[in-house]
């Protein structure tokens, strides 16, 4: 199966407009997506993964490594004349309408005018906005817009879509909506990278993944081979006296990934840890247990064994 994606090694550093403060945002992400396969691109606020984007769609120039896209360098015409994009926060001309939007993308590839105006029809019709395609994009709500913005990122039949966060703000419905998109795209052949936080659309969406963190890829394969993993994960839930107290203990317990709530301290462990020794140490540090059951392992167990933190 061809690469249609190849990180390596990708480091960003810059510095911040008025401290000048130095900030390593990508510190050496490696990772591959080969073609036809939905790859899910996952982590935290703040771990790298929309500079990496913007590295990969030639917004931003890396300070070092390198990455391709169709075997070329990211931002030359044989990549990009395959490539749609869909960025997290897209903006678009208030009084143009849907149609004439799409129209001038289909310009920008030079495309003809034949070509752009059925090829308009056909991803209007799919993202569901025929009732709308005349109507300024001012006055669509967020799931409308950003069915605009697919729209805008499929006019040239690209064999590569990128989308950063498609479902961010939407309700269920735009959700789903969105979501149904993909799985059509999907359907066809396209290769899809994506990243979004909402682990439930990646579980259902992604055939692979990578889970970043504080800048790097700490973990990445098949959906199912993270998912059917051999351990039996343990969630150990321990009460503190207060909110202070539990954020205290959590940093007591820094070996150990956990999830703060007020109070309570969640800690998930597997099968090579000693919960009966993590036990005792607790309640030496004054903790109390509250419960101790076997969790159902899915993506989010997985995320927060890979880019929990104890903040």
């Amino acid at each position: 199966m061809s690469v249609i994606i190849d990180v390596q090694d990708l480091h960003k550093t810059y510095k911040t407009p008025f401290s000048r403060k130095l900030v390593h945002a990508v510190k050496g992400i490696t990772f591959e997506v080969r073609k036809g396969e939905a790859f899910g691109f996952l982590g935290p606020n703040g771990a790298g993964k929309t500079t990496t984007i913007r590295m990969l769609m030639g917004l931003i120039k890396p300070t070092k490594g390198k990455a391709t896209l169709f075997g070329h360098p990211v931002g030359e015409r044989q990549a990009t004349s395959k490539l749609g994009f869909l960025p997290e926060a897209p903006y678009f001309y208030d009084y143009l309408s849907v149609t004439e939007l799409l129209d001038l993308a289909g310009r920008i590839f030079g495309m003809s005018g034949k070509n752009r105006r059925k090829k308009s029809d056909e991803l209007i019709e799919l993202v569901g906005l025929k009732h709308a395609a005349k109507s300024p994009l001012k006055s669509y709500s967020k799931g409308m817009m950003q069915r605009a913005g697919i729209a805008q990122a499929l006019i040239n039949d690209p064999e590569l879509v990128v989308f950063d966060e498609p479902m961010s703000g939407l309700d269920p419905i735009g959700r789903k909506e969105v979501r149904d998109i993909i799985q059509s795209l999907k359907n066809q052949g396209k290769t899809i990278f994506f990243c979004s936080h909402i682990l439930a659309d990646v579980e259902s969406l992604a055939e692979r993944v990578a889970i970043v963190a504080k800048g790097k890829v700490r973990k990445t394969g098949r959906l199912e081979e993270l998912l059917t993993s051999n351990q039996n994960i343990k969630r150990v839930e321990i009460r503190c006296e207060s909110d202070e107290k539990s954020k205290i203990f959590a940093k007591e317990m820094k070996e150990q990934k956990c999830e703060i709530k007020g109070q309570n301290v969640i800690f998930r462990l597997d099968d090579t840890q000693d919960i009966v020794s993590f036990i005792k140490r607790a309640s030496e540090s004054g903790a109390t247990l509250t419960s101790v059951t076997t969790e159902t392992r899915d993506l989010e167990n997985v995320f927060m064994e890979v880019a929990g933190r104890t903040d």
